[in-house]
């Protein structure tokens, strides 16, 4: 009869043996379970709005957006205008110049006529007077000229950078 109570309490030691281990399992696996929570949760990364929700969003931002772009399309026509008119001012100094350059080779054709009887050496050192406040008067011509296109081409720049700045915001 000791034969089959030594198979018994073998059989209840290796089921005690089999408990323990599955107690420490479990343990181990409910220990972590703070972590595993944690790592099972799901996040949501993106939202689905209803289409009123985005219309009426859309809605508040153009209300708080125009009147901003309205002050800068004003700030940027009144930069504009003021440039056009700081252009035709010097299209108009230069005209001015110009005018004021010609009318001084005409006084001093008048006044060469004027004095005309007298001929003498000084007369043929006067034409190469002349001929080189001619070439002066050419040359600050074309230096206005210049200075009228630098100008013109400052004023298109300023024109660009308003409108990249004013697109850029």
């Amino acid at each position: 009869m000791a034969n089959p109570l030594a198979d018994c309490v073998s059989s209840l030691r290796s089921s005690n043996h089999l408990l323990s281990n599955s107690i420490s399992i479990l343990d181990s696996g409910v220990n972590d379970f703070p972590r595993l929570a944690k790592v099972l949760h799901t996040t949501k990364h993106f939202e689905l709005l209803p289409s009123s929700a985005l219309s009426a969003a859309q809605t508040r931002l153009l209300s708080s957006l125009t009147p901003e772009f309205n002050n800068l399309l004003a700030r940027v026509e009144t930069h504009l205008d003021r440039l056009e008119r700081r252009e035709q001012n010097l299209i108009a100094r230069c005209e001015l110049l110009e005018g004021r350059l010609s009318m001084s080779g005409e006084d001093a054709e008048a006044f060469g006529k004027r004095a005309g009887g007298r001929k003498s050496i000084a007369a043929e050192g006067d034409g190469s007077r002349e001929a080189l406040r001619l070439k002066q008067l050419r040359a600050k011509k074309e230096r206005l000229g210049y200075a009228v296109e630098r100008l013109g081409l400052q004023a298109q720049q300023k024109e660009r950078q308003l409108r990249l700045s004013v697109a850029a915001q």
